[in-house]
């Protein structure tokens, strides 16, 4: 089975009902890019990678759309056998862009695993549950509001609430969190996300307020260094996200030891497959983790969902998807969906979700004959 052509589409995702508000950006609509490997015995695969802007991570859509190019062509007419020499092939042509590789090499798990005819799921180590509980994400927001929103998203079923804090001041990030607890308490673990958007000040101060509240503090500083400064000084554990840019970092951030647990995105850590080497890594050292990514459609989602099954469940932090924020999906008949705050793990072979055909129009653009 060999690579004949590769498609790659550009779809773009309006946020619903708004605006996505983090400490670092505001989000209207996100411009997503999919990967379809066509073979020669006319299986297709399909892959995604969406940033959330150009300014969350060093990623953005038109830098994926140019890796993607330089990448493209060196893949035509190879074999698919081994997705570590397929990755290898990758890095001859470009140094770096993992989020851009992290498209091909879901598209190539998915053609691989609709040929042997088992989930993907299965080639990443076999499934450990057949659903995986999700996690809702609050957006940066006034207090009342959030802790609302909160305890409506308990009753729907979320056991873990993730706030967003960052772009204010102080005294009303505390507020957000004390409101959320009052209205949520144990009913659901809390992770306080900073997005980046603390300083080591804000963060110690912030941690000391709100000491009696357990949660998991997410990334409140900017760099790993300054996280590490942390260590000590908080009560709460701290989560590290945007500073797992690459495996070396999070081995760094396990031998540290700066790193209580983490939020993992796919496309930032270069893909399923190396994203399969953090997850060992963590169950090592039982550092829960969650197995998520910045934004997309229903690949991206079949994607995090399939990793996620094979996590140890006490380990597993949840999955987000971005189905609470988009409206549609790419396949209709076996959408990637929350219910009661949990995703079923797609059981059909390879990726378990098929876009519509000709619903993102024509390529933006083609390599193969």
């Amino acid at each position: 089975m060999r690579i004949e052509r590769i498609n790659v589409y550009s779809a773009h995702l309006p946020v619903k009902n708004g605006v996505y508000r983090m400490a670092s950006a505001d989000v209207e609509a996100l411009d997503s890019t999919l990967v379809e490997i066509v073979t020669d015995d006319g299986l297709a695969g399909w892959g995604e990678t969406c940033p959330i802007g150009p300014v969350y991570q060093p990623h953005h859509a038109l830098g994926a759309r140019a890796a993607i190019a330089e990448i493209a062509p060196g893949l035509i007419g190879s074999e698919i056998a081994s997705i570590r020499l397929l990755a290898r092939q990758m890095d001859e042509r470009l140094n770096g862009h993992g989020y851009a590789k992290a498209a091909f090499d879901m598209a190539l798990l998915d053609v691989l695993g609709q040929k042997l005819g088992v989930p993907v799921s299965t080639l990443l180590g076999g499934a450990l549950t057949d659903r995986v509980p999700a996690y809702y994400s609050l957006i940066v927001g006034p207090p009342n509001e959030t802790a609302r929103i909160a305890a409506d998203k308990v009753k729907a079923g979320y056991q873990r609430l993730q706030v967003k804090i960052g772009g204010h001041n102080l005294e009303e990030d505390v507020a957000v969190v004390n409101r959320v607890w009052e209205a949520v308490g144990y009913k659901a673990r809390i992770a306080v996300d900073g997005n980046r958007g603390l300083t080591v000040a804000a963060a110690i101060h912030l941690d000391r307020l709100c000491q009696a509240i357990p949660f998991v503090f997410e990334q409140p500083c900017n760099t790993m260094d300054e996280i590490a400064t942390l260590k000590g000084r908080v009560t709460h554990p701290v989560y590290l996200d945007e500073s797992t840019e690459d495996q070396n970092a999070v081995l760094r951030a396990i031998s540290m030891g700066i790193a209580d647990g983490f939020g993992f995105k796919v496309t930032r850590l270069g893909g399923l497959t190396k994203m399969t080497t953090v997850r060992d890594l963590c169950a090592i050292r039982s550092l829960p983790h969650s197995c998520d990514d910045a934004w997309g459609g229903d690949i991206i989602a079949a994607a995090c969902v399939h990793l996620a099954a094979t996590v140890e469940p006490r380990r597993m932090e949840g999955a987000w998807i971005a189905q609470e924020y988009i409206k549609g999906h790419f396949d209709q008949k076996h959408p990637v969906v929350i219910k009661q705050g949990h995703i079923a793990v797609p059981q059909r072979p390879g990726l378990g979700v098929k876009p519509e055909p000709g619903m993102f129009g024509k390529p933006v653009a083609i390599y193969g004959p």
